[in-house]
């Protein structure tokens, strides 16, 4: 295993933007019309890790296409007015860009709507691919949009690629793809919450993570879970 990768993908949500207002609200819209109970936003955060179609069909049935409707529909509304970047991520993709690194995107969120935050926020000139649910034959935690995301690049998927997320569900995806799972969020993991698929390398903020590639100073020591 590379400890400085070739290439380095990030997820998108939460993990270089702060989305949780926008999936919140709209799921919670999705909720009330379908009759079920509304979630805390902590339930929110706790629940939703997976691509909506393959979510949706098991908690909505034969009723999930019109529940994706109204979840795209609220969510299309509110989502570039809510999009805020997570702290230091926009310094660190300069960073990183400057040092030639290839990044790209892969995300559980829809395609067209990762790109349109992309570009709202001026950082697609950043990826070379923003791979988002539904463009790959499977979505996350499937290597699918893994291998979809590195094409531009001529690198493959293995031990020189960084996956770069905040859940469970992005280092099972690493997994999958036999790329390095690591984990960039502010909070500690809970009790088992990395037990299947655990990072090898966990940072607490951009800051850390650029420090262990050499591109800035470290404020803590990065941890193996």
């Amino acid at each position: 295993m590379n400890t400085r990768p070739t290439a380095i993908l990030f997820d998108w949500d939460n993990t270089l933007i702060d989305s949780w207002p926008a999936i919140h609200s709209s799921t919670n819209a999705v909720m009330a019309a379908m009759g079920h109970p509304i979630w805390t936003f902590e339930e929110t955060k706790t629940r939703v890790r997976k691509s909506l179609r393959d979510t949706f069909p098991v908690m909505f049935g034969e009723r999930w296409e019109e529940a994706r409707e109204i979840y795209y529909g609220h969510f299309r509304a509110h989502h570039l007015q809510d999009l805020r970047e997570m702290p230091g991520v926009a310094d660190m993709l300069a960073v990183l860009a400057n040092a030639e690194f290839y990044m790209g995107v892969v995300s559980n969120k829809d395609g067209a709507l990762l790109r349109a935050e992309a570009a709202h926020l001026g950082w697609d000139r950043y990826f070379g691919a923003l791979v988002g649910a539904g463009d790959a034959a499977r979505d996350k935690p499937a290597r699918d949009p893994i291998e979809l995301a590195l094409q531009p690049s001529g690198h493959a998927a293995g031990g020189a690629i960084w996956y770069v997320g905040d859940t469970n569900v992005d280092m099972e995806c690493a997994f999958a793809a036999t790329c390095v799972p690591v984990l960039l969020r502010g909070h500690d993991a809970g009790e088992g919450e990395f037990d299947a698929h655990p990072p090898v390398y966990t940072f607490k903020n951009p800051a850390d993570f650029l420090g262990f590639l050499g591109l800035g100073e470290v404020s803590a020591t990065p941890k193996s879970l």
